[in-house]
C-alpha cells in the first residue's frame, strides 16, 4: 500500500496540474488584476501569466513531485522529503479552495482540489499511519511550510527567467 501512496502523490499532482495547464493562462488573462484575490500577492493573480511560463513552471514542479514520489517509493514512505511533499500537496489543495472563496468563483485547480488533492492526501496520511511510518505531524508540517513556498518560488522564478531568455511557443502554436 505504501507504494501506492508514493506513486499516488505524483498521479494526484498530475491530475491537478492538468487542470492548471489547461486553465491558468486563459483564467489569468481574464481575471488577473481584477479579482479580490489579487491582494494575496501571487503573480498570476496580479497580472496575466503567459502559457509558456506556466508550462515551464508546471514541468519543473512535476520534476520535484516526481523526485519526492520516487524517494517515497525507495523508502517505503519513510522519507522526510516525501512526507513533507505529501503534506505540502494537501495544504496546496486547501489553498486552491481558499483562493476560490476569496475570488468568489472558479480559480485554476479548484475542481481537482476537493475531488483529488484533498481526498488523496487524507487517504495517504491514513495509510502511512496504518503502516507505522508516519513522522510526527508537527515536524512534517514545519518542513512542508519551508518546502512548499520554496518550490513554488523556485519553479516560477526559473520559468520567468526561461521565458524571458528564450523563445517558447505560445498556447496557440503548442496545440
Amino acid at each position: 500500500m505504501r507504494r501506492l501512496v508514493a506513486s499516488g502523490l505524483f498521479l494526484a499532482w498530475l491530475a491537478n496540474d492538468i487542470e492548471e495547464w489547461i486553465t491558468v493562462s486563459r483564467w489569468s488573462e481574464r481575471d488577473a488584476g481584477t479579482s479580490p484575490a489579487r491582494r494575496i500577492g501571487l503573480p498570476w493573480l496580479r497580472r496575466p501569466v503567459p502559457a509558456a511560463h506556466m508550462r515551464v513552471a508546471i514541468g519543473l514542479m512535476g520534476t520535484l513531485v516526481a523526485t519526492a514520489s520516487l524517494v517515497g517509493l525507495r523508502t517505503g514512505g519513510r522519507s522526510r522529503l516525501f512526507q513533507a511533499a505529501l503534506f505540502g500537496f494537501g495544504v496546496h489543495g486547501l489553498g486552491h479552495l481558499a483562493l476560490s472563496v476569496v475570488h468568489r468563483g472558479y480559480t485554476p485547480g479548484v475542481l481537482t482540489a476537493p475531488t483529488v488533492v484533498v481526498p488523496f492526501s487524507v487517504w495517504a496520511w491514513r495509510e502511512l499511519r496504518r503502516a507505522g511510518v508516519r513522522l510526527p505531524t508537527g515536524q512534517v508540517a514545519r518542513e512542508a511550510m519551508i518546502l512548499l513556498p520554496a518550490a513554488l518560488g523556485a519553479t516560477h522564478a526559473a520559468a520567468g527567467w526561461s521565458v524571458r531568455h528564450r523563445h517558447l511557443p505560445d498556447a496557440d502554436s503548442a496545440v
